[in-house]
């Protein structure tokens, strides 16, 4: 049988001096055992990955080798399977995309997936079909025009080989009544409750869960197929930085390495992380970032208008870990230094500090819809890909389960809190310990597209019809952001204290959350200080030291935005804010509260529902025959 490894070859003579280890597999690569061979691929990987992602390396060539490789490996091993008339054991995947009136977000997590594809292949058969891979569009859309639009996007890129589908409302709805009824009503705050008439944003957990039945309906082979859910917003790259610059690259092969972990490791339910934009909301990124804000002026004042710009440094290492975005990092471990992070200026080419101070102020608006221009997470690769770590947060956007892990659902999708993916995480974690893992495959995460704020659909973010920066309302968002942190940091205690696999008691419960709720109490009310004070701090900075930006008429356009800006943060956080008066309110905080309580005290018995009908194959069959029809 001839074996031709013409890329392992190149590779290996072209960078043996440079990688001094390939050296052995240079020698070792002239057998014949297409076995062995293919174990060398797996060698060769882990030194061309060290050498990737070090500063020294010839990025663009080497990765191109080294997508290349996969390429081959992938051919010789479905030619190993046809020689012995053996099956190709490797997993089957099938991913679930809920989307909500985001065609842009969603055409571009599709071409980064189909660049995955296509580079790095994972059972591409001869005629350019991703075989091995399913993708479903769970549609949650309430605009008809986008609901289109990521139709067409789906015969787009079947028609680049692609294995997608469109899992409609009215199919969504129809399947959600082909569970029994009895069961469909103990899962209405896992599923929906919402009527055919409808049946849209129902909230990324429901929607994502009702794809859950979807999936199962594809699956052909329950032992070799996993399951991999992921937003929207998020794509199938990193940023890497380079220098002054970041670019995004689909250089990871996440399909390979998921398989890798799970045919060699116990895992049940593996999630990635994202880089990119901070995968929380505003409402907790609010007075760091107006600490980065007037370093920025304050910077800007010792500069010239027409001075060359000068934020062009990279970012600090630090801005990449540890949740420096995140307000209150206390809360999950990460030590706070109220370290502010310097601007990092996107222009390119030559162009002087006014300039830079447009592009900065046009910027500022989206800071509302999840944005961060100082504190975005970059890729790094640590120690590899597939070294695992104890989870204990799920990121619903980037979770890998197989068919026993179906189970782990997220719940609690009825109250529509912030917070779901850990808090579901910390149930998980103290149901199945080791085999909940996170490895270091993250997507990259978008808040915004280049298409403008008009076009980003946010849940619980309102943008006044024609408004581009102004009006901006995040108080449904800041809100749920609030009983969101209670729920979780209560359930992070619960585990502690009571068995999870059994109904929680009330009393148990309520005693504390009435404990975490006086611990958040404090910490929101100093965190609303101190925004408060750095907003007045700010626009002092701006519009009342007398610098050299109020003298330019050019900047007039700019100046207005820092206004909108600083509005918008006192529209939001300030005493009036409606957020801020339904987080002070015993009578709310008391609904609420009641609403969570109840959540968890029945967390179990809706888990033991799910887990029945997951584990009946008769009504399963039922369910998958009716929706197949």
């Amino acid at each position: 049988m001839k074996i031709n490894t013409p890329c392992l070859q190149d590779c290996l003579s072209r960078y043996q001096n440079t990688i001094p280890e390939l050296a052995n597999l240079s020698r070792a690569a002239e057998t014949d055992s297409l076995e062995s061979l293919i174990d060398h691929y797996e060698q060769c990987y882990v030194l061309l990955e060290k050498a990737l992602w070090s500063s020294e390396s010839d990025f663009e060539s080497l990765l191109a080798c080294y997508q290349s490789l996969f390429r081959e490996q992938d051919a010789l091993i479905r030619q190993k399977a046809d020689a012995e008339g053996t099956t190709d054991n490797r997993y089957h995947f099938i991913l679930s995309i809920p989307v909500a009136d985001r065609p842009d977000h969603l055409h571009t997590c599709l071409e980064s997936l189909y660049q995955i594809c296509k580079n790095f292949t994972h059972g591409v058969n001869p005629s350019g079909l991703y075989e091995r891979i399913r993708i479903i569009i769970a549609e949650d859309s309430r605009e008809e025009k986008n609901i289109q639009q990521h139709i067409e996007l789906v015969n787009e890129y079947r028609q680049k080989g692609l294995q997608v589908i469109h899992f409609g409302q009215e199919a969504q709805y129809e399947l959600l009544q082909s569970i029994p009824e009895d069961d469909r009503k103990q899962l209405g705050h896992i599923l929906t409750t919402q009527p055919r008439d409808r049946f849209y944003l129902k909230g990324q957990a429901a929607n994502r869960n009702l794809s859950y039945l979807k999936c199962l309906q594809l699956t052909e082979d329950k032992n070799r197929t996993l399951y991999y859910f992921v937003d929207s917003d998020e794509s199938f790259c990193v940023n890497r930085q380079t220098g002054n610059r970041e670019e995004a690259v689909c250089a990871l092969n996440y399909f390979h390495t998921i398989d890798k972990i799970f045919r060699t490791t116990d895992t049940l339910l593996l999630t990635g992380k994202m880089v990119g934009d901070p995968p929380v909301s505003p409402a907790v990124m609010a007075a760091n970032f107006l600490d980065d804000v007037m370093a920025f002026f304050t910077r800007l004042e010792q500069a010239g208008a027409t001075q060359a710009c000068t934020f062009h440094a990279p970012p600090p290492a630090a801005a990449s870990s540890g949740a420096a975005y995140h307000d209150m990092a206390g809360l999950f471990g990460f030590e706070n230094k109220n370290t502010r992070f310097p601007y990092r200026c996107l222009l390119e080419g030559k162009h002087d500090h006014t300039a830079c101070l447009r592009d900065f102020a046009q910027r500022l608006a989206a800071f509302f819809f999840g944005e961060h221009l100082t504190r975005k997470t970059v890729f790094s690769y640590g120690n590899g890909f597939d070294k695992l770590t104890p989870a204990r947060t799920i990121y619903p956007g980037n979770y890998i389960v197989n068919h026993e892990g179906l189970k782990h659902i997220i719940p609690f999708g009825h109250l529509r809190l912030r917070m779901s993916g850990p808090t579901a995480g910390r149930l998980i974690a103290a149901e199945i310990n080791h085999r909940f893992a996170s490895f270091n495959m993250p997507h990259l995460h978008r808040r915004t597209t280049a298409a403008g704020l008009g076009d980003a659909f946010r849940p619980g973010v309102e943008l006044e019809e024609g408004k581009e920066q102004e009006n901006i309302d995040l108080s449904n968002e800041f809100e749920r952001q609030f009983f969101g942190d209670l729920m979780l940091f209560t359930t992070e205690a619960l585990v502690n204290q009571a068995d999870v696999n059994k109904p929680f008691e009330k009393d148990c419960v309520a005693r504390i959350m009435a404990l975490k709720e006086k611990e958040l109490l404090t910490l929101y009310q100093q965190k609303h200080d101190a925004i408060r004070e750095k907003n007045r701090q700010l626009e002092e900075l701006v519009f009342n030291a007398g610098h050299w930006w109020l003298d330019l008429p050019d900047l007039s356009g700019a100046l207005r935005q820092v206004r909108a800006f600083i509005d918008n943060i006192h529209h939001n956080f300030g005493e009036q804010s409606l957020a801020w008066q339904q987080i002070q309110s015993a009578e709310h905080r008391a609904e609420r509260k009641q609403q969570i309580i109840e959540a968890l005290i029945n967390y179990r018995a809706e888990r033991d529902v799910w887990d029945r009908v997951l584990n009946d194959s008769a009504a399963l069959s039922i369910i998958c025959e009716r929706q197949s029809r």
